[in-house]
């Protein structure tokens, strides 16, 4: 069997509990979670039979856009401010349950002229070339979301983040700044 080359690298495989709970902290090193099965079951292609534990963290965003109207957002287009005032695309969240987009609703202002997304085009998911529709929004209303620690090689999520609450004592300005890394 050939090695895998970076950025791919074989994994380990354990039937101690303790030991998969200290794979689960290397995240700094690119560590998504862990994958799991049972013992007598061999791997099968284009089979769900694995199951997989992510890392997740939560994080302060600002809204940048939405899907859905701005009466009824459905999901959040988020980001944060990079070191030169610019909103950096950071991800979104799943759809939004009807609470939060109710509480949503009444936050969020349409975008003046001159939006840092203006023009943008966003994916609707990944590996497809389908648009999403999206309105623009003044970037000042704050989220605190949880998503797993997987990221692409902009630093954007890879996966929907779920909105845990909204942030009335955050401004965008109180935000640790938007870094690739």
């Amino acid at each position: 069997m050939a090695v895998p080359s970076a950025p791919w690298a074989l994994c380990p495989s354990t039937t101690d509990p303790d030991t998969a709970a200290e794979w689960l902290s290397w995240t700094a090193v690119g560590m998504e979670g862990i994958c799991f099965k049972r013992l007598e079951d061999p791997y099968r292609p284009s089979t769900r039979g694995w199951r997989k534990y992510k890392v997740r963290e939560t994080q302060e965003a600002i809204v940048g856009a939405i899907t859905g109207s701005l009466a009824a957002p459905r999901s959040l287009l988020l980001g944060r401010l990079d070191a030169r005032g610019h909103l950096q695309y950071t991800g979104r969240t799943t759809t939004l349950a009807r609470p939060a987009s109710t509480l949503l609703s009444g936050l969020l202002v349409p975008a003046a002229a001159g939006h840092l997304w203006t023009g943008w085009t966003f994916s609707a998911g990944w590996g497809t070339r389908e648009a999403l529709t999206v309105t623009l929004v003044q970037p000042e209303v704050v989220v605190e979301v949880a998503a797993d620690v997987a990221r692409d090689s902009a630093g954007r999520f890879r996966h929907p983040a779920r909105l845990h609450r909204i942030r009335p004592d955050m401004t965008p300005a109180d935000m640790p700044l938007f870094t690739a890394d």
